[in-house]
């Protein structure tokens, strides 16, 4: 059994600044994971009208929401050195779109997949923007019903994408009740398709019964520090959480092995002794 594939979900846990993006991606490298995931909006496509003059206190005072938006957004610039950044390590990476522009922008880099997050998978024009871009897409499903996913799953598949679908609840932090894991090899048979996990629990245990159930992907958001201020840096993973999920990962395929019965070399030396 292969490892599944851990990307670190960054989203906008770097409030706006590089350095922290660096720090994150070097957490990324360190710990062993695979792939680092920003999130790409175009603020003036996705934040509703009535929301964009809202107040928002943040650490550099209080601003408009679409202020805000603005000021966490990275562009050209910044992605142009995290990619370079990820190229010397080596390290994927890549980021959830929100919208058109967004994905157009993100298809412009040589990125493993495209991920379009739980609240767009109702998006027609998104879904099917991503299926033709060729590059593989990998979608959220959480709070989505089978209907819901159904329609999504045909997009995709009439525009011939290569997909993945990941079972998520889309709760900060999910409460373990909701967790329903066992949809994991539901998803998988009843479409056909690689399915993982993206977890928002505040523990490491639902992740690696994710792994044991058949997952291939698994995402959890991260952060250097939960202190840190922002709405997804309480249910995130900190480095050494990173790394101790990374090892108990391993030990899921190493003790799952290839599900072929047979008497082990250090059996046999007992089987002698006993029969």
């Amino acid at each position: 059994m292969e490892r599944p594939y851990l990307i670190g979900e960054i989203g906008i846990n770097h409030n706006g600044d590089l350095s922290v993006a660096k720090r994150l991606l070097d957490a990324v490298n360190a710990t062993g994971w695979d792939c680092a995931k920003f999130q790409k909006r175009t603020p003036e496509l996705c934040v509703p009208e009535g929301a964009r003059l809202t107040p928002r206190e943040t650490p550099w005072g209080t601003m408009t929401y679409m202020e805000y938006r603005y000021r966490v957004e990275f562009e050209k610039e910044q992605y142009d050195e995290i990619d370079a950044y990820c190229k010397a390590k080596p390290l994927d990476w890549t980021a959830s779109v929100w919208d058109i522009p967004s994905l157009d922008f993100i298809c412009e880099y040589d990125v493993p997949f495209i991920k379009i997050p739980s609240a767009k998978l109702t998006s027609k024009d998104l879904l099917r923007g991503a299926a033709l871009s060729g590059k593989r897409v990998v979608l959220s499903t959480g709070m989505s019903s089978l209907e819901e996913i159904d329609t999504a799953v045909a997009i995709l598949e009439r525009y011939g994408a290569n997909f993945t679908l990941l079972h998520t609840n889309s709760v900060y932090p999910s409460p373990p009740e909701e967790l329903n894991l066992l949809v994991i090899p539901f998803l998988k048979l009843r479409y056909g398709c690689e399915v993982g996990y993206s977890g928002h629990e505040m523990n490491l245990e639902p992740s690696v019964i994710a792994a044991s159930l058949g997952a291939r992907m698994i995402e959890r958001h991260i952060t250097l520090d939960h202190h840190m201020w922002g709405t997804d840096q309480h249910a995130s993973l900190e480095v050494h959480a990173m790394d101790l999920l990374r090892k108990r990962v391993d030990s899921v395929r190493t003790c799952l092995g290839d599900g072929i019965k047979r008497v082990t070399e250090r059996e046999r030396a007992v089987r002698e002794k006993l029969r």
